[in-house]
């Protein structure tokens, strides 16, 4: 219970900032172009230990690497709220993201290595809750706190957990004996392409649409390096004797197949995330608060379902009802496709219940078909590869999805432009009524109010240009979940976990 508090939190902190990105860059005075950053740090430093994760605990033990990095997270995110620019906020949320990062693989390899495998689909199901749950409510508290109480209190809200962590962590793990000699025989070199290569292959994600991707020559740079080190990093494990990531897992038929739906579903887990705030603040004009409260219909339904997942799985093959999750999951996205203006929180409460139900049936069966088969010994280094993918998918989708929005906004406005010309007598009549409305309105100056006439025309084609742009991308995600549905049935049949003293 105590290390998926800490998964959850981990998580949770992905996604809290993303209601409030606007208060926290009011607060330390900068512009909505660097604020992106507050996300990316964290992300960067949650990415890059994760598969460091196996390793350290081998070095330092289970017990000391989970206290040492729980203490360390709440430190980190109370740092967070004292900050008073970007600088440091970079370089709070960052170590933040390091430490938390530690929490998320942990928590896996407690349910591989702590419980039996009677009591697995359990530890998976408490698991799911962390990966599912804490995405889809991370922007309601965040916006719930940021309008009531100020942005400063949604880094406040992990220190009671890291409170209890800490106690329930310290008085149940066995202590054991560090073995410093493995820093010797450590895979240092496997160890610095990676932190190279997956740090610049994630600004690069993140910052590539703000900068118009290849046009930039900052992110040219950023991908050769990230394509660089990467490549000499997948070399080094395929060649070293004792590698950091084991990544001959991967041709392991179920956990191959288990990793790439894996990174599919981050994609579509931290996309929807991404696409549905964007879309509620821009075009709804929804604050913090009201649109943590449509989300929280993604996140709530899940604790109803997610308990009844274990059950299910003794009954029927998981493969099946990951299946049937991830359909209802992709058919909430194509609920989606056809957004108009009047598409608010009401109207959106249908797919999100839905997509909810999909989520609460997807995480658990598909980590026991990338578990299956894995050995307590190997259990470390498959959480470590199999969650760095997800979030690392996550990444790659929330990027992809960010330039398909702008893309498609380009597309459907240019298209909708076309038909909003001087030469058709509706458009000369709006310009006139709206004409008259400003002058009629404080307008005094004739041109003046034209000109807002012909500016608030512009607004309304950008508006509408840019529900069809979030209606693409839904779309998208769609067929995403599709296509990982359609994976899963690839995947061979585990056996049901057994009940009573049999899964010992």
């Amino acid at each position: 219970m105590a290390s998926m508090i800490g998964a959850f939190m981990a998580i949770l902190n992905i996604q809290i900032t993303n209601a409030s990105l606007l208060d926290i860059e009011g607060g330390i005075g900068t512009g909505v172009d660097n604020g992106a950053w507050i996300s990316t740090s964290y992300l960067i430093g949650e990415i890059i230990v994760i598969p460091l994760t196996d390793y350290l605990s081998r070095v330092f033990s289970f017990r000391r690497v989970i206290l040492t990095n729980t203490i360390l997270f709440a430190v980190f995110s109370i740092a967070c709220a004292f900050t008073r620019d970007l600088g440091s906020m970079i370089v709070a949320r960052g170590l933040q993201g390091f430490a938390g990062g530690v929490l998320i693989p942990m928590a896996f390899t407690m349910v591989l290595t702590k419980l039996p495998k009677a009591q697995q689909p359990i530890g998976l199901a408490m698991f799911a809750v962390a990966v599912t749950f804490a995405p889809a409510v991370g922007p309601t508290i965040g916006g719930y706190l940021t309008e009531n109480y100020g942005w400063q209190t949604i880094f406040f809200v992990n220190t009671p957990p890291s409170i209890l962590m800490v106690v329930a962590l310290a008085l149940t793990l066995e202590r054991e004996p560090m073995r410093l000699g493995l820093l010797r025989e450590g895979d240092w070199a496997g160890i610095f392409t990676m932190a190279i290569g997956l740090s610049a292959l994630q600004t690069v994600l993140e910052e590539g649409n703000k900068n118009d991707w290849f046009g930039s020559p900052f992110i040219v740079k950023l991908t050769v390096v990230a394509v660089v080190f990467l490549s000499a990093f997948i070399a080094i494990e395929l060649i070293v004797a004792k590698p950091l990531v084991n990544l001959r897992l991967l041709k392991r038929r179920n956990f191959g197949i288990g990793v790439l739906v894996n990174m599919l579903l981050g994609a579509a887990l931290f996309g929807t995330i991404y696409v549905m705030p964007q879309y509620l603040g821009q075009v709804q004009h929804y604050n913090a608060e009201q649109i943590g409260k449509v989300l929280a219909w993604t996140g709530f339904p899940q604790l109803l379902f997610i308990p009844f997942v274990p059950m299910l799985m003794k009954r029927y093959d998981a493969r099946y009802i990951a299946f049937f999750g991830m359909t209802l999951f992709a058919g909430s996205s194509f609920m989606n496709i056809w957004l108009s203006l009047d598409s608010a929180g009401d109207q959106l409460f249908g797919p999100n219940v839905v997509r909810a139900i999909g989520q609460a049936l997807v995480l658990t069966p598909v980590s026991a078909i990338v578990t299956a088969g894995i050995a307590p010994s190997e259990a470390g280094s498959a959480s470590g590869l199999s969650n760095m993918l997800r979030n690392l998918g996550g990444a790659m989708g929330t990027a992809s999805l960010g330039t398909i929005i702008t893309k498609r906004e380009q597309f459907h406005s240019n298209i909708i432009g076309q038909s909003v010309t001087y030469y058709r007598d509706e458009v000369r009549e709006r310009i006139d009524q709206l004409t008259h409305y400003f002058a009629a309105h404080g307008v005094s100056d004739p041109a003046l109010a034209h000109a807002k006439a012909l500016a608030a025309i512009g607004a309304g084609v950008r508006r509408q240009a840019l529900t069809m742009g979030f209606a693409d991308a839904f779309a998208v995600l769609g067929v995403l979940l599709a296509l990982a549905a359609v994976a899963l049935l690839f995947a061979s049949k585990i056996k049901p976990a057994a009940g009573g003293a049999g899964g010992h």
